[in-house]
């Protein structure tokens, strides 16, 4: 009885341990495959506007990768292989396409293996899959797209941000001033100005300004050191972000190193004096003096810049003798230099008392030398 009762306890324990196990795989399974399962996104725009599939790999770079577009699980629509892809290998893309899907090159080292299709067309209706095929666990985006034709001026559309536009105004005294451009989004767009390192820079108000259910963003800022700097916009119901980079440069100020004075030549209005001021920012303001320090009336400055510093060239002509002055002045950074020299100036008209003042000087000496034998 006491064997009969133990082998009725094991079975029992072994069927619990299996239903068990069925239990636990079974809510593993279902639990996984709902965790694989892809968002979907459903998405609406206008026919002729550009459509912005998105696919992120994270923060992970993706050139190195291989990622698939396909439309309704058949069509070829993009496939990126480690640097190749359909724009300049299309051979199994499908007609549809070609020529209309482009990938977001300049962010693949941030993970997007987003894409744009442009412009769309009704037929462009359908479902999109973007897929990491050798990845583990796989990645894959889900995008339903309907494109119609009939909606107008629709504020519930969806037209994905353009490249920005960017533009070096001028330089002054604070810096650099950039102006960025982004034309036609919706839904609105943040537009940032940010340096190389993703750090924000500080900008004005930004000026928007609607036209036709999509909008306009103008962003200003001036910056104050050499760097790349990127306009980012940025939609974040559409899951968008596009940026335009540029380099500008910041010129350093750099103190005028003393001017480099030169007498050129005598003629008939008296002497030309030429003063050069080189490699020197901000832009100095150059003059010419005599030594009680009034100003002596110049010709045109001419000025040149080189690499963001100023090279400026002075010249006038002097009518007298005296100790010349040729001064450069920084007033935006407190700095003052200069470089003195003597202009001895023939004056018209003396030139009958050099001839007695010469005639007694060697008489003197002729009488002196005559006594000293003699």
């Amino acid at each position: 009885m006491l064997d009969g009762h133990v082998t009725r306890t094991r079975t029992t324990m072994e069927l619990f341990l299996v239903l068990v196990s069925l239990l636990f795989v079974t809510r593993c399974g279902k639990t996984t495959a709902e965790e694989s399962a892809p968002a979907v996104i459903n998405m609406v725009v206008r026919e002729g506007d550009d459509a912005v599939l998105s696919c992120s790999f994270g923060s992970r770079s993706t050139e190195l990768e291989l990622f698939d577009w396909k439309k309704d699980g058949q069509k070829e629509v993009f496939m990126y292989d480690r640097g190749t892809h359909y724009n300049n290998n299309p051979t199994n893309q499908d007609p549809d396409f070609r020529g209309r899907v482009f990938h977001f090159a300049q962010q693949l080292d941030v993970g997007n293996a987003s894409v744009v299709i442009r412009p769309t067309k009704v037929t462009d209706s359908g479902s999109y899959t973007c897929d990491f095929p050798f990845h583990q666990p796989s990645r894959r985006s889900h995008i339903v797209l309907v494109v119609d034709p009939v909606l107008k001026n629709r504020p519930d559309i969806s037209g994905a941000s353009p490249e920005p536009i960017v533009k070096i105004l001028a330089e002054t005294d604070k810096g650099v001033q950039v102006h960025c451009a982004v034309k036609g989004a919706f839904p609105k767009p943040v537009v940032q100005w940010k340096d190389r390192a993703g750090n924000i820079v500080p900008a004005e108000e930004p000026q928007v300004s609607e036209r036709r259910g999509s909008y306009d963003v103008i962003l200003q800022t001036t910056v104050t050191k050499t760097d790349y700097y990127q306009c980012v916009a940025t939609q974040k119901e559409i899951k968008h972000r596009v940026y335009t980079e540029t380099l500008v440069l910041v010129p350093v100020p750099g103190a005028s190193p003393e001017p480099i004075v030169k007498i050129l030549a005598e003629t008939d209005k008296g002497v030309q004096v030429h003063c050069a001021v080189k490699g020197a920012f901000p832009k100095p303001v150059v003059q010419w003096k005599d030594r009680a320090g009034n100003i002596v009336p110049a010709e045109e400055p001419q000025v040149s810049e080189r690499r963001g510093s100023y090279d400026v060239i002075l010249q006038t002509t002097v009518t007298k003798t005296d100790y010349y002055q040729c001064v450069a002045t920084q007033k935006e950074i407190e700095h003052r230099v200069y470089t003195e020299t003597l202009v001895p100036v023939h004056v018209p008209g003396n030139r009958s008392g050099w001839i007695v003042v010469d005639f007694w000087r060697g008489f003197c000496l002729l009488f002196f030398w005559l006594f000293f034998w003699l």
